[in-house]
C-alpha cells in the first residue's frame, strides 16, 4: 500500500509540476527580447515594450517603435523578439501632432516649424512612392512613411546625420522617418512583406498614456 501511494505521488509531481515548471521557463524565453531591450533603449521604450507584449497591443502582427527623444528605432518581430535597432532621422520641428491638410501640400510649401513626425499608433503597411521605390507607409493621410535614407542636398549630410552620436543631428527631415539602406531592406521589408504591422511614434511633448489611450504601466 504504501508503495502504491509514493507512485501515485510521483505521478502527481510529474503531472502538475513539472508542466508548471516548463510553463515558466517558457515565460521567461519569452520575455527575453524585453531583458535585451534592457540595455539598449531608453525608459520610455522600455515602458512601450513592456505595455505591448503585457497587453498583446501588437495583434500579433511585427511591430516597430520609433524613440523621437533618442532618435532611434527598435525592429520587433510578431513574437515580441527585438529583430534590431538603428539611428533615424526625424522631421525637422519638435511635436507630436501634424497640421491640418499637410499631406496634400507640396513640400516646398511647408514650414521649418510644420516639419514634425507624429506620434501615435498606426497600422502599417509597404507601398511606393512617386518614383517607385519601396516604403513603409506608417500614416497616408499625413503623408508620413518610413524608408531608406534619401540623398537630399549637400548642405543636409543626410548620411552623417544618421551617423552622429547626437539625437539632435538627426532632426532634418519634413516629417519622414529616414534609416540606414541595410536596416530597412534587411529588416524592415522583410517585416512586413507579407503582413501589416504596427508602427509606435512614441511622443516627445507629452507622456506615453497622452498619446496612447490603451497605455498602461507595468509593475
Amino acid at each position: 500500500m504504501n508503495r502504491l501511494k509514493t507512485l501515485c505521488l510521483w505521478w502527481l509531481i510529474i503531472a502538475f509540476i513539472v508542466p508548471q515548471a516548463a510553463q515558466a521557463n517558457s515565460h521567461d524565453a519569452s520575455n527575453s527580447a524585453l531583458r535585451f531591450t534592457v540595455e539598449h533603449a531608453s525608459e520610455q521604450v522600455k515602458a512601450i515594450v513592456n505595455w505591448i507584449i503585457d497587453s498583446e497591443d501588437n495583434l500579433g502582427m511585427p511591430y516597430m517603435i520609433i524613440d523621437k527623444r533618442e532618435a532611434k528605432v527598435f525592429m520587433f518581430n510578431a513574437e515580441g523578439q527585438l529583430r534590431g535597432e538603428s539611428s533615424a532621422l526625424l522631421g525637422m520641428a519638435v511635436g507630436d501632432d501634424s497640421v491640418p491638410g499637410i499631406g496634400e501640400r507640396a513640400l516646398a510649401s511647408i514650414l521649418p516649424e510644420e516639419r514634425t513626425t507624429p506620434a501615435g499608433r498606426f497600422v502599417a503597411s509597404l507601398g511606393r512612392n512617386l518614383k517607385g521605390g519601396e516604403i513603409l507607409w506608417i500614416d497616408y493621410e499625413t503623408a508620413i512613411s518610413l524608408h531608406p535614407v534619401v540623398a537630399g542636398t549637400p548642405r543636409e549630410r543626410r548620411e552623417e546625420r544618421l551617423a552622429s552620436p547626437h539625437a539632435d543631428d538627426k532632426r532634418i527631415s519634413y516629417g519622414c522617418i529616414n534609416v540606414p539602406k541595410t536596416f530597412y531592406t534587411t529588416l524592415v521589408s522583410t517585416a512586413f512583406k507579407n503582413s501589416n504591422g504596427i508602427v509606435y511614434v512614441l511622443p516627445e511633448t507629452r507622456p506615453n498614456h497622452a498619446v496612447f489611450e490603451s497605455y498602461y504601466k507595468v509593475e
